[in-house]
């Protein structure tokens, strides 16, 4: 498995989360955003720089993911098409999108859309929380244990 996350908007709290997971687990780690990143040092940690522009990340997400692979994003439409093509979609909150629950999310993200473009006001997310940030670290550590236990299947990178 690898992570890859939708950095433009990734809390700093949760990237050094991944920073510190992919170090401990020995996990490649990409980030992909539209403006430069500092990131650690680390054989396992690298970015993707992409042009500005809507979608630009996230298409280039789509683009590299492998089935298996787990995508940090609070972008719902990516999620789907992350979940869509075979990987796992995590955000910064721990909630963990899956076939069962993508649909429900993306109905209501267009229902608040449309609403706003309406003119009512919906308001946005609640403020990031350690609550927030905790949820995020059990989830990414229950999905890395799940990735490790995995069996090696013949004829993949990990076969021997």
């Amino acid at each position: 498995m690898q992570i890859w996350v939708d950095a433009d908007a990734c809390p700093k709290v949760i990237k050094d989360i991944l920073y510190r997971a992919s170090a401990r687990t020995r996990t490649q780690l990409t980030l992909v955003a539209n403006q430069p990143l500092q990131i650690p040092p680390s054989k396992y940690i690298r970015t993707i720089h992409v042009a500005a522009g809507f979608d630009v990340a996230d298409n280039e997400i789509v683009r590299l993911l492998q089935p298996g692979d787990l995508v940090v994003t609070a972008d719902i439409p990516l999620a789907a098409e992350v979940v869509e093509k075979g990987g796992q979609a995590l955000n910064p909150r721990g909630e963990l999108y899956t076939e069962d629950n993508i649909r429900e999310r993306l109905v209501v993200r267009d229902l608040l859309d449309q609403l706003r473009g309406s003119g009512i006001e919906t308001g946005g997310p609640a403020a990031f929380s350690k609550g927030d940030r905790q949820a995020f670290a059990n989830q990414l550590d229950r999905l890395l244990a799940q990735s490790a236990t995995l069996p090696v299947l013949p004829g993949s990178a990990g076969a021997a």
